[in-house]
């Protein structure tokens, strides 16, 4: 292991072309795969960052985003369930905000409860900001929404859905996926969705324990066939999942980081195998010398070992500094530690396969080549 990690050293300039290409690989697949997990969690958002166990919509519910209007009176059926301590209504749909110029954007109305208990107001609705939302018409949305929206800021007015609201608030950090999210409260968010005053997206509901969801939506889901219900997580999961098979955009960065790696797998093949290549002599050396194959295809191995290590060594920075870059672009990019491992783990292998390719060079080594 020494000898080959001198080797590297002494021969860097052969080298760090494949260490170059092991650490583009690496930075590639996480950043894809991070982008991937960034892109479709904003998707989930609201399920994700509120306090609910338990979702109850409308049959055939595919994502969060796409739930319909149904009677407020099945509230009852949840709050029937042993398992469920309170349950609490939920408004959310797309509607159209009116800008100055006259053009419209597509926006995400999302309306529930105030109070300090509420299960459906997310994480980032302070209460101070839910105070402000008490205000018949008031809305809070995201300041990197401003532009988008087109409003300057707290205290400007819009339409949406032909109805006057005002901007009370900002929130930092909730990005959409489709349309801009606008929060306010449940009074405030019929109208805007064009409901009924007997009319609901969800009921949500608090279990005992987490555990004591699924028990109340085997059960939900087995009585009363004109619903969907969900458990929290299984709700969130779905809503990523349409998302990636509708827009495929799973599909389209999975190739990418797979030609990542192809390309970082090929370049690190050929620069091993041309490093090996150029030392035939000091290899026929050794062999005169009286050290076994396996010996030399051991060090050969180790090489590309070092090489995957020094490239990914490069590359975790790398990829933390350009995942910073792009959360001040307001793109953004997850990076836990087992997709971190994984990216690791994968480019580690390609590394070794490229040295069990590189090994194809030592077949010319013979003693005899040093006569020549």
């Amino acid at each position: 292991m020494s000898y080959a990690l001198s080797t590297l050293w002494h021969e860097r300039q052969r080298y760090i072309p494949g260490v170059l290409a092991v650490g583009f690989s690496a930075i590639l697949v996480a950043l894809q795969c991070g982008l991937l997990l960034g892109l479709f969690s904003v998707s989930s958002m609201p399920v994700d960052r509120n306090k609910a166990d338990l979702w109850m919509g409308g049959p055939g519910v595919l994502s969060v985003d796409l739930g319909r209007p149904f009677r407020e009176g099945y509230i009852a059926r949840m709050a029937a369930q042993p398992e469920v301590e309170r349950c609490e209504v939920y408004l959310q749909g797309f509607s159209y905000w009116a800008k100055p110029t006259g053009a419209t954007e597509l926006c995400m109305i999302v309306g529930s409860r105030l109070s300090d208990d509420s299960l459906g107001a997310i994480d980032k609705l302070t209460p101070e900001l839910r105070a402000l939302l008490t205000e018949p018409g008031a809305v809070v949305i995201d300041e990197s929404d401003r532009d988008r929206l087109g409003v300057k800021g707290v205290g400007d007015y819009a339409e949406v859905s032909w109805t006057r609201v005002k901007i009370v608030g900002m929130t930092k950090g909730v990005k959409s996926l489709a349309g801009p999210y606008v929060f306010c409260s449940i009074n405030t968010a019929r109208p805007l969705l064009r409901y009924l005053p007997d009319q609901v997206t969800y009921i949500l509901g608090k279990t005992k324990t987490p555990a004591d969801a699924q028990k109340a939506v085997d059960r939900l889901t087995k009585e009363y066939k004109n619903i969907s219900a969900f458990t929290a997580p299984r709700f969130s999961f779905q809503s990523q999942w349409h998302w990636l098979t509708k827009t495929k955009a799973g599909i389209a960065l999975g190739y990418a980081a797979a030609l990542g790696l192809l390309v970082g797998a090929i370049v690190t093949s050929q620069t091993l195998y041309a490093a090996t290549a150029a030392s035939l002599r000091e290899f026929a050396v050794l062999r005169a010398l009286g050290i076994p194959w396996w010996r030399m295809g051991a060090m050969v191995m180790a090489q590309a070992f070092w090489v995957g290590v020094i490239g990914i060594a490069f590359a975790i920075p790398a990829v933390h500094g350009l995942a910073w870059v792009a959360d001040q672009l307001t793109v953004q990019v997850l990076l836990p530690w087992w997709l971190q491992a994984g990216a690791v783990a994968i480019t580690l292998v390609m590394a070794v396969g490229s040295g069990l390719a590189a090994l194809r060079s030592l077949s010319n080594v013979e003693p005899a080549t040093l006569l020549r």
